[in-house]
């Protein structure tokens, strides 16, 4: 039986594992009831393809105090993932969540952070936001809507790019300084980038630079809470905090941070994989369960 403490760890602080599973594994699937038994269903390897496509378990949700059946489907592709991140929070801003988390591999869906170099998955995950907000904001709220990217050279590149005649409004967290090449960049003051008419903010792969999270929830203080403004940080890989990967003796505000802005957010979307011998996936869809799928040899 697992405690309360075991189950949060499982759900909110997924660890990949860099070596590659061997091939034709069994599967089992996995739910986390209410109190707090596991429950594995073995499935062969002539089930395990269907698995993958139809990911459903029998968890229990964040929110709910009963145990609850969702049949949501892993993604086939991309399209259909943005289908389902889009529909996630739609139902989260009905249930009035200000803070929101979107996560998912960029380097293909069963990938993991580090798969890709850096700048493919960031210009990968630029990308996809363009295509998550086309299907998501109704054009006249596309100018009340400011993406966040980490800094002022990267909003250049995407209005030549995949924000070419975008109406949404671009902005940076934080731009270059003279000792950059020494990981220190010029903050920028949140309160006079935002402006009055803004309803709602997605910041864009805030994790390259330390400094970016520590932004965000100086956004989040000065523009978001005790407002009517929403907050969506995508593919932030804000595990890397959660799990302990910056020390917290070296970097005390950005650790500080699992225990003040991270507790607040609501994880919409999400989809994690784990690498290794006992591989498997991590999968949310707002306002499901946490469900996980799990390799056995």
């Amino acid at each position: 039986m697992l405690s309360a403490t075991t189950t949060a760890f499982v759900s909110k602080v997924p660890i990949a594992f860099p070596s590659l599973p061997p091939p034709n594994p069994n599967v089992s699937t996995c739910g986390i009831k209410n109190d707090g038994q596991i429950v594995l269903q073995r499935v062969t390897e002539s089930k395990t393809k269907s698995l993958r496509l139809r990911l459903v378990t029998n968890s229990v949700s964040e929110d709910s105090s009963a145990s609850v059946d969702v049949d949501v489907p892993f993604p086939s592709d991309y399209f259909e993932l943005l289908q389902q991140a889009r529909k996630a929070t739609e139902l989260a801003l009905k249930d009035n969540r200000q803070l929101m988390e979107i996560e998912f591999p960029t380097a293909g869906l069963e990938s993991v952070p580090g798969d890709g170099e850096g700048g493919i998955e960031m210009t990968g995950s630029m990308q996809l936001i363009r295509e998550f907000c086309e299907g998501f904001i109704n054009p006249e709220k596309a100018t009340r809507t400011r993406i966040f990217f980490p800094e002022a050279s990267e909003v250049q590149f995407a209005r030549q790019s995949a924000f070419e005649g975008a109406s949404f409004k671009l902005d940076y967290l934080t731009k270059p300084s003279f000792f950059e090449d020494f990981g220190f960049s010029e903050k920028v003051k949140m309160a006079d980038r935002v402006k009055p008419e803004d309803e709602l903010f997605l910041v864009a792969y805030p994790y390259f630079n330390v400094n970016e999270m520590l932004v965000v929830e100086e956004l989040y203080k000065e523009a978001v809470e005790n407002t009517a403004r929403k907050l969506i940080i995508f593919n932030g890989e804000l595990d890397r905090i959660r799990s302990g990967y910056y020390p917290s003796f070296f970097y005390p505000k950005l650790a500080k941070l699992s225990k003040t802005l991270l507790p607040m957010m609501e994880t919409v979307y999400y989809i994690h994989n784990f690498k290794g011998r006992n591989g498997g996936i991590l999968f949310r869809c707002y306002p499901g369960p946490w469900k996980l799928e799990m390799s056995v040899f």
